[in-house]
C-alpha cells in the first residue's frame, strides 16, 4: 500500500493548510511557529512563480487537502472530468465522496488521516456492511457509522465532540451520541472551501 510519508506540518507550511486537527490550534503549530515554506529557501520572500508553478502548487494544495497521492487523484480527475456537468465542481465532490473524508466531515476523526485511520482499522460501517477502503465514493443516501468499538474509543469521542461544537457540513446529517452519519448529498461548489482553486488543476492537465 503506497502512502506519503511526507511530515504533516511541511505539508502544511507548504501549502499554508492546516492538516493535523486539534493540534493545528495550540501553539505547537508549525504555522505559527514558521510561517514560510519549509527548506533551505523557504524564508525567501518576493519569488515570482512560472505559470506552470502556480497551477502545481494549486494542484498539490488540493491534492494534500484531501490526502491523496498523485495516481489517485488522476483517477478520480478522469472520472470527474467523465461524468456530466462542470469537471472541477465534479472533482471536488468525488473527493468530498470518498469514506475518508465522509468520516472526517462527521466528526469520527480530528484530521483526514486520523479517519483514513478509522477506515483502515475496520471502524467504519456503510449501510451497516463493514468497509476498510478510504477511497470507497459514498453515494448520496448512504448512511456512515462508527462500529461500537470504534464508538467507545476515547479518540473518536473527542473528535465528535469538536466536531459537534464547529458544526456540521449541511450536506451531512449527524448523530453524535450514536455515531452515525448520512450522506444527504453531494456538496455544492459554494459549499466547499473557496482557497481551492479548482479551474487550475484542469487548465494544468489541459496542457
Amino acid at each position: 500500500m503506497a502512502r506519503n510519508l511526507d511530515p504533516k506540518c511541511r505539508q502544511c507550511r507548504r501549502e499554508g493548510l492546516f492538516l493535523k486537527g486539534e493540534k493545528c490550534f495550540t501553539d505547537k503549530c508549525a504555522i505559527e511557529r514558521r510561517s514560510y515554506a519549509p527548506g533551505q529557501h523557504g524564508q525567501k520572500s518576493g519569488a515570482r512563480l512560472s505559470d506552470y508553478g502556480v497551477h502545481l502548487r494549486a494542484k498539490q494544495k488540493i491534492r494534500r487537502v484531501y490526502g491523496v497521492l498523485e495516481g489517485q487523484f488522476r483517477k478520480t480527475f478522469a472520472e470527474a472530468d467523465r461524468r456530466k456537468g462542470q469537471t472541477g465542481e465534479n472533482l471536488l465532490q468525488l473527493l468530498e465522496a470518498r469514506l475518508d473524508s465522509v468520516a472526517y466531515r462527521m466528526g469520527f476523526g480530528a484530521s483526514r488521516s486520523e479517519s483514513r485511520q478509522v477506515v483502515r482499522h475496520n471502524g467504519i460501517l456503510v449501510n451497516g456492511k463493514r468497509v476498510n477502503i478510504p477511497s470507497f465514493i459514498v453515494k448520496p443516501g448512504d448512511v456512515v457509522q462508527l462500529t461500537d468499538r470504534a464508538r467507545a474509543s476515547l479518540r473518536c469521542k473527542a473528535a465528535l465532540e469538536a466536531a459537534e461544537s464547529r458544526g456540521f457540513p449541511e450536506w451531512i446529517s449527524v448523530d453524535v451520541k450514536e455515531g452515525k452519519g448520512t450522506f444527504k448529498a453531494m456538496p455544492q461548489r459554494s459549499e466547499l472551501p473557496a482557497t481551492l482553486n479548482e479551474g487550475l488543476v484542469i487548465e494544468l492537465y489541459s496542457k
